[in-house]
């Protein structure tokens, strides 16, 4: 009952606010209600998705709730956790720790080390030799470097559970996380789960942003689950069925965020794929803004790639297909990155109409809903204790974003060119602390 006052509060004041924004007068001009009606079409497509999103979310915590109250208490499947580590010397350790630490009875820990060429290898070897792994079993695979996509289908060689789970070498995950992914593949048709990734280190800037950008992000998930698809099942939390991955083949070498292609991959065969947003994993963001932009690099590039290799599944018909996936999700994902290029463009207009006609209103209403749906997601979140650092920052969500689309805009500019240069992108690295302290 308080969650639906919050929502009825909220939606009030918005359309409140709506209405404020068209009805206020001020003195038109011509010439410029032209470029805001175009401006209005324009992101018409990507603010009806971002409705349908906001109004499933509610939806998606009751089904949890349901599946809950439902759950089949004996659902333990063996499960192997691969976790590839490359220059990994920093973290591995807190990673491998945290995976014990969970307790699972049926489990099997698979570390691959891609040929690091600092102290990683001396680092896993000594903590094997040394810790009591009583119940736990523990494979170490010492590999040449070949990638990360290779190194992932050579543990999957070695692995011997139902449920396979993958988590980074610089992550922590957190204790209930393997059940909470588990629980959904109770749904045969479930060949992958997506778990709920929050960066951990927030004491600079940069992480603050990329903290409440990966709280914003992870929350349209829930949407994307009450649907069967969710798209980007990210390496650094996610879940699949081990006779989908045989099934698939293993990971795609050729497209250096596997991960994305994988989830791709499955929705395109027909399977479910699923959201757990108590399923929380802690990942250390770049600390540096170079480090940042090299990271959005290979995701943006990584994506488009995914998107070239199965470009038949966009407004596919086929009843094999999620209408809502072929239909809206991935062809808006596209659109969103050509408005990424406009959006300088966008932006000084939108800017310049406010300015010139004295109507701040529409800014206002930005900046007020963006600000509501920060506060709306924190209280929904199974970590809103960790996060209520953001309520402060709700204000200035909407400068966070702006600032996180710079960086996203050059991702994609340097991706673009490499395709015409048909430049082959390696994977970069930077300078990494560790996730510390967690709370």
């Amino acid at each position: 009952m308080l969650f639906a006052a919050f929502f009825a509060v909220l939606y009030a004041a918005t359309a409140g606010i709506v209405y404020l924004a068209f009805t206020h007068t001020y003195k038109p001009v011509a010439e410029l209600d032209v470029l805001r009606a175009a401006m209005f079409i324009l992101l018409l497509p990507l603010l009806m998705k971002y409705v349908i999103q906001l109004c499933c979310a509610p939806f998606y915590s009751v089904k949890k709730w349901l599946r809950q109250k439902n759950v089949q208490i004996n659902l333990q499947p063996s499960v192997s956790v691969l976790i590839p580590a490359w220059n990994e010397e920093v973290g591995i350790l807190k990673t491998v720790q945290s995976v014990i630490n969970t307790q699972y009875p049926k489990l099997q820990l698979i570390v691959i080390n891609d040929g690091s060429t600092d102290s990683t290898h001396a680092t896993i070897s000594n903590f094997i030799e040394h810790t009591d792994l009583a119940g736990v079993d523990l494979k170490y695979l010492n590999l040449s470097n070949g990638g990360k996509a290779r190194a992932m289908n050579r543990g999957l060689k070695r692995a011997t559970g139902e449920i396979i789970v993958t988590i980074d070498a610089d992550s922590v995950m957190d204790v209930g996380a393997l059940e909470s992914l588990v629980a959904h593949f109770a749904d045969p048709k479930v060949g992958g789960v997506a778990g709920n990734v929050v960066v951990a280190n927030r004491s600079r800037p940069i992480e603050l942003m990329q903290q409440m950008e990966y709280l914003y992000g992870f929350f349209f998930k829930r949407a994307d689950s009450l649907f069967n698809s969710v798209y980007i099942i990210g390496g650094a939390a996610a879940a699949y069925r081990k006779t989908v991955l045989d099934e698939m083949g293993g990971f795609d070498h050729a497209i250096i965020t596997e991960d994305i292609e994988m989830s791709v991959r499955i929705l395109k065969h027909g399977y479910k794929t699923r959201y757990a947003d108590d399923a929380v994993v802690y990942t250390e963001g770049p600390s540096e803004f170079k480090g940042l932009c090299n990271q959005r690099l290979r995701w943006k590039h990584g994506r488009l790639l995914t998107f070239l290799k199965h470009r038949k599944l966009f407004f596919s018909l086929s009843k094999e297909h999620n209408p809502y996936l072929t239909c809206m999700i991935l062809p808006l994902a596209v659109y969103a990155e050509l408005l990424l290029l406009l959006e300088a463009a966008l932006l000084t207009t939108f800017f310049a109409y406010t300015i010139l006609t004295s109507n701040y209103w529409p800014l206002v209403f930005v900046i007020a809903l963006l600000s509501s749906v920060i506060g709306v997601q924190i209280l929904l979140d199974s970590k809103k204790r960790f996060h209520s650092n953001l309520f402060f920052l709700a204000p200035g969500a909407w400068l966070v974003f702006y600032l996180m689309d710079l960086i996203e805009f050059q991702a994609l500019v340097r991706s673009l060119k490499r395709f015409v240069l048909a430049r082959e992108l390696k994977w970069q690295k930077w300078q990494r602390v560790g996730v510390g302290q967690i709370g």
